[in-house]
């Protein structure tokens, strides 16, 4: 039986994200891409048979039972009748609202992580099922792989995507994505388009006029970025990226921007699974 796991846990990017309707119970329906990133916080978990989670090190900004990837164990090991336990530890990368969906990330991981490490032996659509309530990007990181999106970022259609080099610019905030969602100046009737033109359309996010309304330094990162290419903003967060031609010229414009940022790398298959699935080679061997 399998006592510990090291997993990756990625950052994605929305490549596009148009907003289509509000739903009755306040969610918006959307469409968007999704790509991971080769940029990833990372857990341990180490099995106990106590029943205990523990996470460390706590989060400043977020108490306890408020962290998502303390939710998911508890949500899973309640939903399974799960007698053990886990120590979890983060080594965490990845800004917090940013865009970048590290939260839901984190509780994806943990999803995956356990249900090896406590031997559950769920499909990843019970998975994403559980974790959708923990917050609508969690089915894209159990899904596993860069994807079209509809729904609350749910309906996953696989959508093999070029594996670009990106720059991407962290200004120096935090934004609700729930603050964004609620705002009356965001636009939220979006003709919805096909998946057969998504590549084809124009790119834009349908966020970020109030993002950069609200938050000039989103709005002067744009600015910069947008000297070079086609700069764009991620899902409703601070964090804005631009598509390379290499890794190098993406490090050299980070060399030159006076914005802290990051270079990556997108991928169709997350990291996330591409580990898990060397752990499955080396345990059938």
């Amino acid at each position: 039986m399998t006592s510990f796991i090291s997993l990756p846990s990625p950052a994605k990017l929305n490549l596009f994200l148009h907003i289509t309707g509000r739903r009755a119970d306040g969610y918006h329906n959307l469409q968007t891409i999704f790509q991971f990133l080769d940029y990833s916080d990372t857990l341990n978990f180490s099995l106990r048979d106590d029943g205990k989670i523990t996470l460390s090190p706590a989060l400043t900004d977020v108490a306890f039972d408020d962290n998502l990837i303390v939710k998911a164990a508890k949500t899973l090991q309640q939903a399974s009748q799960c007698p053990l336990g886990v120590d979890i530890q983060l080594n965490k990368q990845i800004p917090m609202g940013a865009g970048l969906g590290g939260g839901s990330s984190n509780a994806a991981t943990t999803l995956l992580a356990l249900n090896v490490l406590w031997q559950l032996n769920w499909t990843n659509q019970q998975l994403a099922q559980l974790g959708l309530p923990l917050g609508a990007d969690v089915p894209i990181f159990i899904f596993g792989h860069s994807a079209w999106a509809e729904g609350i970022g749910e309906h996953l259609t696989p959508l093999p995507l070029a594996e670009n080099a990106y720059l991407i610019l962290t200004p120096a905030c935090k934004i609700s994505t729930r603050e964004i969602f609620s705002h009356p100046s965001l636009t939220r009737d979006s003709t919805p388009i096909k998946v057969a033109a998504s590549e084809a359309q124009d790119g834009r996010n349908d966020c970020e006029s109030v993002v950069k309304a609200l938050y000039p330094a989103v709005d002067d990162a744009l600015s910069w970025l947008r000297q070079y290419g086609k700069g764009k903003l991620t899902g409703t967060g601070s964090c804005v990226f631009l598509a390379c031609g290499s890794l190098e010229q993406a490090q050299k414009l980070l060399n030159e921007s006076p914005f802290d940022g990051f270079v990556a790398k997108g991928q169709n298959t997350s990291p996330t699974h591409q580990e898990l699935l060397l752990l499955s080679k080396k345990s059938n061997t």
